[in-house]
């Protein structure tokens, strides 16, 4: 992401609560501004409400990009992507992350909670932020995304 996009948004269930306040903290000792749209425990709630919510901050400007997290990093990333102006990506490790926003203009990375470490998780925030879209024979691929 480029240094306009200084406003980073977080989403998480309570299994990636504490992943999200990790990569909260990461990012604010980078200069960044956190939007966290929660969850704020580590009680039981709903993935879906938190991925709509991430889904409509994105399409509204409200942030640059985000992150969410749950368990797997599946279900939130599917809720995510119910809005067409979400461009959500599940990414397990750099090559996936660096990838996503390379090829894909993804404007948020997934993450499993129980699936990665937060060393691994760190590395892909870093990348995916840092990463530019190419653009090229992409452009054209990622313009189809929003009219699905």
């Amino acid at each position: 992401m480029t240094d306009t996009h200084k406003i980073i948004a977080l989403a998480a269930d309570h299994a990636g609560f504490e992943l999200k306040n990790r990569i909260a903290d990461f990012l604010r000792a980078g200069g960044y501004e956190v939007l966290d749209l929660g969850t704020h425990s580590t009680e039981r709630v709903d993935y879906p409400d938190y991925g709509f919510a991430m889904g409509e901050a994105i399409a509204q400007g409200k942030a640059g990009c985000g992150i969410a997290v749950c368990g797997s990093g599946i279900g939130i990333d599917i809720a995510v992507n119910r809005n067409p102006k979400a461009r959500a990506a599940l990414c397990h490790d750099v090559t996936s992350a660096r990838l996503a926003r390379l090829h894909n203009d993804a404007n948020v990375l997934s993450l499993g909670a129980r699936l990665i470490g937060i060393e691994t998780a760190l590395d892909c925030v870093k990348v995916f932020l840092e990463t530019p879209f190419e653009g090229g024979r992409h452009a054209d691929r990622v313009k189809k995304l929003g009219k699905c």
